[in-house]
């Protein structure tokens, strides 16, 4: 028996990109020397083709992010070339009548910055903060949404916890687990409030310029589940884990927030000893993922207290083979749904990604697309579970057979 779920009237409906990994031809990020992504998908010269496919697959919202070192190469000076290129990809977009969301810092930063100390350095306050209000004064009748930081914590986590980001060697494969640097809380926390410091100063400049601007940031928050859930000390630690990792952050910067983008991709178990991992029937996407639609629901019913719109921003997995994304698409969507019912204020779904892309120090090879790129000829190929996706963005619709 068929049942259909309606979303609320307006929602939006699209899918993510960030600029390093798809633009291409970037010369000189943080990323570019020891890790480059190449031509990628030569979005920056296909950006147009990529839209047309975009309105095909009947989205109406792409969040895309401006580079920064390709706008400002050298500290005070601001390219007008680039300049203008984001300037004709906006205004692309709003030609097609496609609602834009930006996305001011998507984890990579010019090479002067990185060289400087990058977000360790508390100059970074009045370094972004320029670039960002120079973006605004040229794109702000062009951009409905902005976010200030992609994901604050696994940037901050990744690249001074771990010691991963960017890698510090060149290869066509993941670089070694092994840390490339050693961890370091100090710069950790120091990153933290850099981050937090700089969203608000964005916001405050936003606002005092244009009192309708929307602003707000890309949350990456997971849904924690006690290893043991009869074990008190398990329970205690996913408390904890949800507090410092989901809500820490937040909390910080709630008052400067008009919208929360959600990124959510996965569950993790935590308990003692560390680490954890499940051994139930889960599945896996292709880069070792947990799939749980139901834990978007847990998250999006926790940001309800923020009394705040709340956008998913990213969600979607590794899927080379294509064999999972409708199912996944589904079953994120039913558990969103029962969130809205239930008085969660969502208002929009951004699938992760429109096209496959550099993922980062994983490479090439996984497969978040929509539409599938051969990375030798730039072909572009809409998947079988893009076409699944275009029919629910067209009625604004879920169609069950059965509840997942």
């Amino acid at each position: 028996m068929e049942k259909v779920l309606k979303f609320p009237e307006g929602f939006l409906w699209g899918t993510a990109t960030s600029a390093y990994q798809v633009e291409g031809g970037i010369e000189n990020s943080d990323w570019t020397k020891d890790f480059p992504a190449g031509r990628a998908c030569d979005h920056y010269n296909l950006f147009e083709k990529d839209f047309g496919l975009l309105r095909k697959l009947n989205q109406n919202t792409f969040r895309l992010s401006i580079e920064w070192s390709r706008i400002e190469p050298e500290p005070g000076h601001f390219n007008e070339k680039e300049l203008e290129h984001y300037w004709q990809v906006l205004h692309t977009l709003k030609m097609r009548d496609i609602k834009t969301m930006v996305t001011l810092h998507h984890f990579t930063n010019p090479l002067w910055l990185a060289k400087i100390g990058g977000w360790t350095n508390s100059k970074i306050v009045s370094y972004f903060s320029r670039f960002a209000e120079r973006i605004f004064d040229e794109y702000s009748d062009l951009v409905d949404f902005w976010i200030t930081i992609n994901e604050p914590l696994v940037y901050a986590s990744i690249s001074y916890l771990k010691g991963r980001w960017p890698p510090k060697k060149t290869t066509t494969h993941p670089p070694p687990s092994r840390l490339q640097r050693a961890p370091n809380p100090v710069l950790f926390l120091k990153v933290v409030k850099n981050q937090i410091t700089c969203h608000k100063k964005i916001y405050k400049i936003f606002h005092k310029t244009k009192r309708s601007v929307r602003v707000g940031i890309a949350k990456n928050n997971n849904y924690f589940q006690p290893f043991n859930p009869i074990s008190p000390l398990d329970r205690l630690i996913a408390i904890i884990y949800r507090y410092f990792w989901s809500y820490f952050f937040l909390n910080r910067i709630k008052n400067h927030l008009d919208f929360i983008g959600l990124n959510y991709y996965s569950r993790d178990k935590v308990g003692l000893p560390f680490p954890k991992r499940t051994e139930d029937e889960v599945k896996l996407s292709d880069i070792g993922w947990q799939i749980c639609p139901e834990g978007i629901y847990h998250v999006l019913k926790e940001l309800k207290k923020y009394n705040l719109p709340i956008y998913i921003t990213e969600n979607g997995l590794a899927d080379a083979k294509d064999r999972l994304r409708k199912d996944f698409i589904r079953d994120h969507l039913y558990w969103v749904h029962k969130a809205i019912s239930e008085g969660a204020d969502v208002r929009g779904y951004l699938h992760w990604s429109l096209i496959d892309n550099f993922e980062w120090d994983s490479g090439f090879e996984p497969r978040f697309g929509l539409i599938e790129i051969d990375y030798k000829t730039l072909k572009r190929k809409i998947r079988k579970s893009a076409k699944f996706y275009a029919k629910i963005c067209k009625n604004n619709q879920l169609t069950l057979n059965s509840k997942p």
